[in-house]
């Protein structure tokens, strides 16, 4: 496996794992009670902040013990690996926008922060998510 699939691997990983526990969190947090009036911020930073963190120390132990087994690969890439990365960011461009979009809308409409801050929260995830999975398909598969 590849440096940079690896990397894919590990930020889809990580990400896939820390949205449901933030989901938990903020539910766990309402009580029962409205969403909007959770304190919503320090656990999204929170969450934030940790699956940055994780996604940088797994790929780094990752590189560590695969390193150890290939140290001719470690850290390599090539133009397939920019092409991927590319044809990745395109899948998940469109999440952003529609996020944006939405909390453009609810701003209009004068919702709470909680839901605009969620919309484009959940947004730039699944831009993450679906790219990351774009991308490990044509590690997998190869472009076309």
């Amino acid at each position: 496996m590849v440096y940079e699939e690896r990397n894919t691997w590990v930020s889809l990983l990580v990400t896939i794992v820390a949205l449901p526990v933030y989901v938990i969190v903020v539910l766990t947090q309402a009580g029962g009670g409205p969403l909007a009036e959770v304190d919503w911020a320090p656990i999204m930073l929170w969450t934030i902040g940790i699956t940055i963190v994780t996604s940088i120390l797994v790929s780094i132990l990752w590189g560590i013990v695969a390193g150890m087994r290939e140290p001719d690969g470690v850290g390599r890439s090539d133009q397939r690996d920019r092409d991927i990365a590319r044809m990745g960011d395109r899948v998940g461009q469109a999440f952003p926008v529609i996020a944006g979009l939405g909390a453009i809308v609810l701003c209009a409409v004068e919702a709470e922060w909680f839901w605009i801050a969620n919309t484009i929260f959940f947004g730039f995830a699944l831009s993450a998510v679906v790219g990351g999975i774009a991308r490990v398909i044509v590690y997998r598969r190869g472009l076309v």
